[in-house]
């Protein structure tokens, strides 16, 4: 055979095989699949955020705020405490850093931000902003500035509704819906930070359903930089609706480290409405006082689900008119199945002030549906007293059970813990450090009204609930327990090793 020609199993060899049709299929599907997701992620991920950024702009506007404050006798500034004005005092009231400073009243400044909202010039805010100025001016994207008044505020949301008058109609921005924000979409913050001006940056929400310390809390996390003088302003999804209204930053100097707060806008808008029919909020009163129901309670009511909210107190109110009690589960409000307190709590402030609400409970291991007119909860708070401060006992310890010593409740120590004449219970006058119970809360100066669902005043009593929880296979007692008159449920083991530590 010639040497320049190969051989017949060596041209074999060489020749491209075939390849199977099994691996093209899923060769091409792979490809099709990640030509897919670097699609949806380039549709995610904008070239730029300019022409959203040209577009919104005119909308948000700079906040100034003034107010005179009074000299106080020691040379310091008498500001009120969290007070939108601690800082300028702190900076340059006294910027010698000598003792003493100005006798004179003197007129101090804050900045913020907002955004327009209709084209009449109502505009929105953080209340935090505007809180006790007496003058507030609002500079425009164009450099316009134009004097605005107070609609109304609302402290608990730290919203504020403000109004400008113009001779012209004014560029403005919608609210979207912010429920349909997911985390890692892209946002972009408008606002006037460290009192810089106009600025803009973005980033992604980071978090839904955050709390910082209001009842009605629902903050969007974001990692968009957010200063101060950012409180106030916009965050905007990728449409140009507002989703969100800078409120808030956790940073240790001050400065944004990508941890910033927006309050949702679908929190915002129903506080807006309101503040721009009537000028204040009116909110929904159901007049009881509630917990959440922990897997621990849960057992210790003979629940088979730790959900619903737990009725702690009822005062004179319209669940009580309507017939709900202590101990209650409300599982159902107005059609609406309820998850927590918070649930409840949001729902119920979102009713209609009058509205007759239909509430289910569980009752007994029974459902109860029970229909309440609900109140307004700003009226019931205005009437409601704040209670004596609780101060421990010195009563001569009587029983230690479950990590407490208990003494029954005398006239002398109700009137110490300010509690109503004739009132009954167990006192607590000490807690074990490395107890159960100290761990949930208890501490002296408490007072025990309830144990198994039912009434406890002798020491007695509560020895017997123990008793019969255990013989009934229970693993915890619930306690009702009542501190400066504020009551809630506590669930601790009775196991008989528990007991004894």
């Amino acid at each position: 055979m010639h040497p320049s020609i190969p051989s017949p199993a060596a041209r074999l060899a060489a020749a491209p095989r075939p390849v199977p049709r099994v691996f093209l299929a899923l060769a091409l599907g792979l490809s099709l699949a990640l030509g897919s997701a670097l699609d949806v992620s380039a549709r995610g991920a904008p070239e730029s955020f300019a022409d959203l950024a040209e577009q919104i702009s005119p909308s948000v506007v700079n906040i100034t705020t003034s107010a005179m404050v009074a000299a106080p006798t020691d040379g310091g500034p008498m500001v009120p405490e969290g007070s939108p004005f601690e800082d300028f005092f702190r900076d340059f009231m006294n910027p010698e850093g000598g003792p003493g400073g100005p006798s004179e009243p003197r007129r101090s400044e804050a900045l913020g931000s907002g955004f327009v909202i209709s084209e009449d010039g109502y505009i929105v805010t953080n209340n935090h902003v505007i809180e006790g100025a007496d003058e507030i001016e609002i500079e425009f994207f164009s450099g316009d500035r134009l004097k605005a008044e107070i609609v109304g505020k609302d402290p608990k949301t730290d919203i504020a509704l403000l109004k400008v008058t113009s001779d012209e109609p004014l560029p403005y921005v919608q609210f979207g819906n912010s429920d349909l924000m997911r985390v890692g979409d892209w946002v972009m913050a408008m606002g006037n930070p460290l009192g810089q001006g106009f600025s803009v940056s973005a980033g992604i929400v980071s978090a839904r359903g955050r709390e910082l310390s209001g009842t009605y809390d629902d903050y969007i996390q974001t990692d968009a930089a957010i200063n101060r003088g950012n409180s106030g302003g916009p965050l905007f999804n990728m449409d140009g609706q507002v989703i969100g209204v800078n409120t808030a930053i956790l940073s240790p100097n001050g400065g944004s480290i990508g941890i910033g707060f927006s309050m949702a806008s679908n929190v915002v808008t129903k506080v807006v409405d309101q503040l721009r029919e009537f000028g204040e909020t009116r909110r929904g009163w159901l007049g009881v006082r509630i917990q959440d129901v922990t897997p621990d309670v849960a057992e210790a009511m003979g629940l088979t689900e730790a959900a619903g909210a737990l009725v702690t107190d009822v005062p004179e109110g319209p669940a009580r008119d309507a017939g709900m009690q202590a101990g209650d589960v409300i599982t159902t409000f107005d059609g609406t199945a309820i998850a927590s307190s918070r649930d409840l709590t949001r729902q119920v402030a979102d009713s209609p002030v009058g509205s007759a609400v239909p509430v289910v409970v569980l009752r007994d291991g029974k459902s109860t549906t029970l229909s309440v007119t609900l109140g307004r909860r700003e009226e019931a708070e205005a009437e409601e007293a704040v209670p004596a401060a609780a101060e421990a006992p010195a009563e001569p310890q009587n029983l230690e059970l479950l990590g407490l010593t208990l003494a029954p409740v005398t006239p002398e120590i109700a009137q110490q813990l300010g509690l109503p004449d004739g009132s009954e219970g167990l006192a607590v006058t000490a807690v074990d450090a490395a107890s159960e119970a100290y761990g949930k809360g208890l501490r002296e100066g408490d007072v025990i009204t309830e144990a198994g669902q039912q009434p406890v005043a002798r020491l007695q009593d509560l020895e017997d609930r123990v008793t019969e929880a255990r013989e009934a296979g229970r693993k915890s007692l619930l306690l009702l327990v009542r501190r400066a008159g504020d009551p809630r449920f506590v669930a601790l083991s009775i196991e008989e090793g528990a007991a004894e530590q």
